[in-house]
């Protein structure tokens, strides 16, 4: 448990960077709303490109190769980044943070699965949202790194909002990325050698272990209504989380809202994720007393109230509304993944397949892209709302079992 929350920890740090990133490179390729977030759809489309075939991949060599196959693909997008900041190229690195994708595709559809079968059935969710608190910790430095190595060292950073850079700035800001990536790519190499010399054991349980094509072709994933509802749930989970991380910076920079350079509004996106991490792990104690589908209907309605308070409101009320909408949003996707999964036995590990490849949903954060440059940022925070009202719906009745295997407690070897 503690090395695979060292990996939840890993990718929700260099996922997270994303956010201070694209505000950079709004400014160094001089894009509007749509084409930022476009940058951020690359990386989702890769969860829908990678993960059938990540899931296809563990049945053949198992949790523990998969894992440090996936590190290894991520070190290469990582150092892919490097040319890519020196042409500078927007392409280039369109193809760079979609190889990393496809890396922390495997690794959450290994992980993830992992962590909620190897105790008690009725504890998954609460187990999952304690790794799941380890990717926030991992959230919420990534924004401090970000921040100091990306926006404090370049000029789209470190000016006035509203500076419109020089050919010559921009050359120099696209330089400015280089560092931050070849550290992460040496963190990801050595964890991928840490992994391979560790003794993860190999899960052994009729429910979750390899049976043969025949048996698998006699169920059908479609008849298990809480996983049916549970992949739109997570596409439009997904919807929200990333418009709120992603536009965050530019929201917060609005003279109307915060009034600060965006290097500072960084600052303010660790205590966002800061929030998830919290929420997470007080989530993890709350589930072990209170039904997940109940605390997962209590985060829905309040997000969705502080998604309106930020729309229809101005000042630091607006921004620390915001803010808050990570302590809802914490518990959201460990919950609803365990409870997609939970009853599939056998079919589990394709199950896990289909929910991760819903994070796709991220991708559609162009969608607000476009909704704040033709309505303004503040109002397109509406689509947050909406997307919290599904996830309502599915704690209240699309979450319930139907055709569920027998739980059964996975053992290590």
């Amino acid at each position: 448990m503690s090395l695979l929350a060292s990996l939840f920890f890993t990718w929700g740090f260099i996922t997270v960077i994303n956010n201070t990133l694209l505000p950079h490179l709004r400014s160094v390729f001089d894009l509007n709303y749509t084409q930022t977030t476009l940058i951020e759809s690359v990386w989702f489309i890769a969860y829908f490109v990678a993960s059938i075939p990540s899931a296809r991949l563990i049945e053949r060599i198992g949790y523990k190769k998969s894992m440090v196959v996936g590190l290894a693909i991520m070190a290469a997008g990582s150092l892919m980044m490097i040319p890519a900041a020196r042409l500078p190229s927007y392409p280039v690195t369109l193809f760079a943070l979609f190889v990393i994708a496809c890396g922390i595709a495997l690794l959450q559809v290994a992980a993830n699965p992992y962590v909620a079968v190897v105790g008690s059935p009725q504890t998954a969710s609460s187990r999952l949202n304690l790794v799941q608190a380890f990717n926030s910790l991992g959230t919420t430095f990534a924004p401090l790194f970000g921040g100091y190595l990306i926006l404090g060292r370049s000029n789209s950073g470190t000016l006035e909002a509203g500076h419109v850079l020089t050919q010559a700035e921009r050359l120099a800001d696209a330089q400015a990325v280089q560092l931050p990536y070849l550290i992460v790519a040496a963190v990801l190499v050595v964890l991928a050698v840490v992994i391979a010399r560790f003794p993860l054991p190999e899960m052994k349980s009729s429910g979750t272990s390899r049976v043969s094509k025949e048996q698998r072709t006699q169920h059908s994933l479609w008849r298990h209504r809480n996983l049916v509802f549970g992949i739109p749930a997570i596409f439009i989970y997904l919807i929200a989380e990333i418009g709120v991380a992603n536009l965050f910076i530019n929201f917060v920079s609005q003279p109307e809202i915060g009034n600060v350079n965006h290097e500072t509004a960084s600052h303010y996106l660790f205590v966002l994720w800061g929030g998830m991490m919290v929420g997470r792990f007080i989530g993890s104690a709350l589930m072990r007393t209170v039904s997940a589908e109940r605390v997962l209907a209590g985060a829905s309605i309040g997000a969705a109230i502080v998604m309106l308070v930020a729309t229809f409101t101005t000042g630091h009320v607006a921004m620390w509304a915001l803010i808050s909408v990570g302590l809802f949003h914490s518990v959201m996707f460990p919950t609803i993944f365990t409870l997609g999964i939970k009853g599939l036995g056998p079919l589990t590990e394709e199950g896990a397949g289909l929910l991760i490849m819903a994070i796709a949903g991220g991708a559609l954060v162009v969608v607000q892209g476009w909704l704040a440059d033709i309505y303004g940022l503040q109002m397109s925070f509406l689509l947050t709302a909406l997307c919290e009202m599904y996830v309502l719906f599915y704690a209240m009745w699309g979450s319930k079992a139907t055709n569920a295997f027998p739980d059964e407690q996975a053992s290590p070897n």
